[in-house]
């Protein structure tokens, strides 16, 4: 199909037969769309999601293709709950070859969770991270590590302690810092995994703005409503031009080796300032891990210059 993700993303003659992909937040969306082109490519797929409901019936719909695929129900806000996800990962396979973390959204209303910390950013940066660095040692080699990050990262530079209140919680800031801390993180991981040479690559990206996604439901009422109806406005891409950005990203060989870099359009592009802070990367990663309680993955005494 020439409209497919696959075929956007000029991966469509991609054998992945054997390749085990995890696609986080693919029950809808550009993470449905993506899980159902890597079935449609050969891969075995396990899908992520709150909705068992809506996850088994993206199961179904790539079974239907002759692929293998599991549902893997976790919520990302409960550490617990991505910890019970990783756990279930290691005993379903034998290791990794993908990994997108997609999972995430835009919360109207601020409340901190069980880690004191901003719900947006635990969410869409806390379980992610907590969830790839757990993994790491479960990927194989030559393996992908994909984030989904935003363009709205730009205008917003790290804060650490804002996201531990919501005394002046603003939505658009809120998501567009988890963004900002993506791409910090995915930046941070391929320069670790370069100094520990580890062969796989981590890169992150921006979907493009696409009201099919359901997205736009966070927002409020009427920009809610005028963009969900705006497929025709310039910079509105499609569900399935959303998924090829992460196909894109998971799958072309012309990438294969590229690492550390933010991707839009399918192609390399540069992010903000603070997004290429290499300071902040590393204060963010070290946070990370101790907000979580775990030990700093990667243990670096600092970041590349």
């Amino acid at each position: 199909m020439a409209d497919s993700p696959e075929a956007i993303a000029g991966v469509a003659d991609v054998d992945c037969s054997g390749k085990t992909v995890l696609i986080t937040g693919s029950t809808s969306g550009i993470g449905r769309a993506a899980a159902l082109a890597c079935g449609r490519m050969g891969a075995d797929v396990l899908v992520h999601g709150r909705d068992a409901a809506a996850g088994n019936a993206v199961v179904d719909e790539i079974e239907s293709t002759g692929a293998s695929a599991t549902f893997f129900q976790a919520d990302f806000a409960e550490v617990d709950a991505v910890e019970g996800l990783i756990s279930s990962v290691r005993k379903a396979t034998t290791g990794l070859d993908v990994l997108i973390n997609n999972a995430g959204g835009f919360f109207r209303s601020g409340e901190l969770t069980e880690l004191g910390v901003e719900y947006t950013f635990h969410v869409n940066h806390l379980s992610p991270y907590l969830l790839t660095t757990e993994l790491l040692d479960h990927c194989n080699d030559g393996a992908r590590i994909v984030t989904t990050a935003s363009g709205a990262h730009r205008g917003a530079s790290l804060d650490l302690d804002r996201i531990e209140s919501v005394d002046s919680y603003a939505a658009m800031w809120a998501y567009s810092h988890s963004k900002l801390a993506n791409i910090l993180f995915s930046s941070e991981l391929a320069w670790r995994l370069g100094e520990a040479d580890i062969e796989i690559t981590a890169n992150s990206l921006h979907p493009g703005a696409i009201p099919g996604s359901g997205f736009w439901r966070f927002l409020p009422g009427p920009l809610s409503r005028l963009v969900s109806g705006a497929g025709w406005l310039p910079g509105v891409t499609t569900v399935a031009d959303g998924a090829a950005e992460l196909l894109h990203a998971a799958f072309s060989p012309r990438i294969a080796s590229v690492s550390g870099r933010y991707f839009a359009s399918q192609r390399p592009q540069t992010p903000s300032e603070a997004a290429r802070d290499t300071d902040a990367a590393n204060r963010l990663w070290s946070y990370s891990a101790d907000v979580l309680d775990i030990p700093e993955p990667l243990a670096a005494e600092s970041t590349a210059e």
